[in-house]
């Protein structure tokens, strides 16, 4: 099994989350997160006054999957979440020992279905 971790622009979750639904993912986690990369933080106007945001906001979004699905399920957040544009976001890839159902104690693939 492998984690997929996918930083992600908060405006394209919902497409992401309708396309991961349609091919059966359906258990996600899903943070709020900001960060900096090659989009430095934004500048604008407030009153007059010129500030700088830092951080840009974005959303984690995790899920655990088997690892044949893997290629699939990253091509499709690239088409749902792909900009074209700096800030687009990154994913993630890890490779999962182990799944334990804490409530029934089921393990592996029967854990996380």
């Amino acid at each position: 099994m492998k984690k997929i971790e996918a930083i992600i622009r908060p405006e394209k979750f919902q497409n992401l989350r309708d396309e991961l639904f349609t091919i059966g993912i359906g258990g996600l986690t899903v943070t709020e997160a900001a960060g900096t990369g090659k989009q430095k933080g934004q500048k604008g106007v407030f009153r007059g006054t010129k500030f700088e945001i830092q951080l840009v906001p974005k959303l984690k979004v995790e899920m655990i999957v088997d690892a044949d699905q893997l290629d699939d399920i990253v091509d499709l957040i690239i088409e749902a979440c792909g900009t074209g544009n700096v800030g687009d976001g990154k994913i993630f890839v890890y490779p999962v020992e182990e799944t334990i159902r804490i409530r029934t104690g089921e393990r592996g693939k029967e854990a996380v279905l």
